[in-house]
């Protein structure tokens, strides 16, 4: 359900307002800052009007109260925060599949990431490397990825970029992708090596929660189990490390070639 959000931190803050100026949206969304303001918020204010985004002044006590809901590492405003009402719940992965067409693209699907923190990070290796969309489960997780403040912030800004849903049932959403000729990638550390995957130019990998891993219907579902091989004395990587690395290896066009 849409609903109002607040957002702290400049890149954060500078990202969602040059997506708006790409989508030209700029309704529900306004600035407020404390004046005087510094030369970096000014630049951003500078940037807001160009997108067509209003900005009033203010004091910092009415910065304090707009940011008091927040978790705490949020509330360090310096100066600037954007709020946006009505905030969008994102796209559905009907709507995606239907515009997709018969396009290549990749997919990432977060299975119980309760994490926001990790949950950002992921979402900005996902604009890194060209993801088309994340599906996020709607329960035993972060939750609504668009409407986030600690998500959006954890990004740097990424999550105004790559678009977003939830979805209900994610062994459902698996379902939808492969009759749509996706092939699932599972992300585990007992996985054949990820150099020696052959991935489809329909690719969707699938991150499994930060204890568990993968839930057992949802694993059922992958065409196969990659993994990063290490050396260390844990037993994995953070999952947010885990999907920059197998991110990365997806984009390679050489060494283990790509299914088709």
């Amino acid at each position: 359900m849409p609903r109002r959000i607040v957002l702290t931190g400049f890149h954060a803050i500078e990202e969602r307002i040059r997506g708006t100026t790409a989508s030209s949206g700029a309704e529900g969304l306004r600035l407020v800052y404390a004046s005087p303001a510094g030369p970096r918020v000014r630049e951003i204010l500078a940037e807001a009007r160009r997108a067509g985004i209003a900005a009033s002044a203010s004091d910092r006590r009415e910065l304090d109260s707009l940011v008091a809901s927040l978790p705490e590492a949020l509330r360090d405003h310096r100066g600037l925060v954007l709020v946006a009402e009505g905030a969008s719940a994102g796209t559905d992965l009907d709507s995606f599949l239907r515009a997709l067409g018969a396009r290549p693209a990749r997919v990432v699907l977060l299975d119980s990431i309760t994490d926001p923190y990790n949950a950002g990070a992921i979402i900005r290796s996902c604009d890194q490397f060209g993801v088309s969309l994340v599906v996020a489960s709607r329960h035993k997780s972060v939750g609504d990825l668009c409407a986030n403040e600690t998500v959006s912030r954890a990004s740097a800004g990424a999550a105004a970029w790559v678009p977003v849903c939830t979805a209900g049932n994610l062994v459902q959403a698996a379902e939808k992708l492969k009759d749509a000729g996706f092939w699932l990638y599972g992300a585990d550390s007992a996985g054949e090596p990820v150099r020696g995957v052959a991935f489809s130019e329909r690719s969707a990998l699938v991150l499994g929660s930060e204890g568990r891993g993968i839930s057992r219907l949802l694993a059922e579902q992958c065409d196969a189990l990659c993994a990063v091989p290490t050396c260390g004395r844990l037993d994995s990587l953070n999952v947010s490390v885990a999907a920059g690395i197998l991110l990365y290896e997806m984009t390679q066009p050489g060494g283990y070639g790509v299914r088709r």
